[in-house]
């Protein structure tokens, strides 16, 4: 069982326009509803790659009951959301039918008061002992403490439990310092918390304050992974176009499920970049095209960096 936390739960709505024009109105040709927030879109992709998987986090209101119903429709997926006063935030996307480009709206989410923070803190330290993996996924919700992921990590790896962390900001930067097992930034988290727009320079950076792996997605490029076993690249065979939204989540799923079944680290990067880049073929924020990955798979080139002198 692999346990994800959400602690920024989302419903995102997906809306279709032929085309976006700024200070217009707009037909809607097509409008999709999904259980959303970074681990919601992890924990999904899991479950449809055949994984047991548990989801935690916050959850309140109407919007909240809707996420948690269309969890409950999703084969091996486990609900351990814990309840909150406030509302669940929701996510907008918007994709130009033309262009093929995506504009999105993120609401900040409820504001977490120290007693749930409290209710929720004890729900996951008795979650983890049971789990093979951790995912820490997303931004924190407002009240929730900025070092709220250091705690968490600590806390798995107190249990032995292997855990990969997928946050930006403050929370990335504090979580790094509480050395989890993986973290995944994207290029433009790996420069906000290293200084450094070199994404090689910038992992070894990141592997020096903490972080045991260190794997950066570089968007169309694809992944780069500096591990404690080596460094590789891995990309797809040719770049795709799509709507970007849940890629990486996807990337981190692949990630995880490489983990629980003992990959080594080409195989799970190969299944991490086959994975991102079907989902940004699927039509839908958050899903993947399963024909897509499947031939993808096969193609995705992953290449050994040479060791550092």
């Amino acid at each position: 069982m692999i346990l994800t936390v959400t602690l920024n739960t989302a419903l995102d709505i997906t809306y279709r326009v032929p085309a976006l024009r700024p200070h217009s109105s707009h037909r809607v040709t097509e409008v999709t509803e999904r259980p959303g927030g970074k681990g919601l879109n992890v924990a999904r992709v899991l479950a449809a790659l055949g994984h047991e998987v548990t989801v935690t986090g916050f959850t309140g209101g109407a919007t909240g009951r809707i996420v948690q119903e269309q969890l409950a429709a999703v084969p091996g997926l486990v609900d351990a959301l814990v309840p909150v006063a406030g509302p669940t935030r929701r996510t907008i996307a918007v994709v130009d039918e033309r262009s093929g480009d995506t504009t999105q709206l993120n609401e900040a989410g409820p504001t977490v008061t120290p007693s749930e923070w409290t209710v929720f803190q004890q729900a996951y330290d008795d979650l983890v002992p049971s789990v093979t993996a951790v995912a820490l996924c997303g931004s924190l919700p407002p009240g929730v403490p900025v070092g709220a992921y250091a705690v968490l990590i600590r806390t798995a790896k107190a249990a032995g439990v292997p855990v990969l962390l997928d946050t930006s900001g403050e929370a990335l930067r504090r979580g790094v310092a509480a050395r989890p097992d993986i973290v995944k930034p994207n290029a433009d988290e790996l420069a906000e918390l290293t200084g450094s727009h070199e994404p090689l320079r910038a992992t070894q950076d990141v592997r020096r304050r903490g972080a045991q792996s260190v794997i950066a997605s570089l968007g169309k490029e694809g992944l780069l992974a500096t591990t404690p076993e080596g460094r590789w690249r891995a990309a797809p065979p040719t770049p795709v176009q799509g709507n970007p939204t849940g890629a990486g989540d996807s990337a981190v799923a692949g990630l995880l499920s490489g983990l629980a079944e003992q990959l080594p680290w080409p195989d799970r990067l190969c299944r991490a970049v086959a994975l991102s880049a079907a989902t940004v073929l699927a039509p839908v924020a958050g899903e993947f095209d399963r024909a897509a990955y499947e031939e993808l798979l096969g193609r995705v080139t992953v290449t050994r960096e040479a060791d550092a002198a």
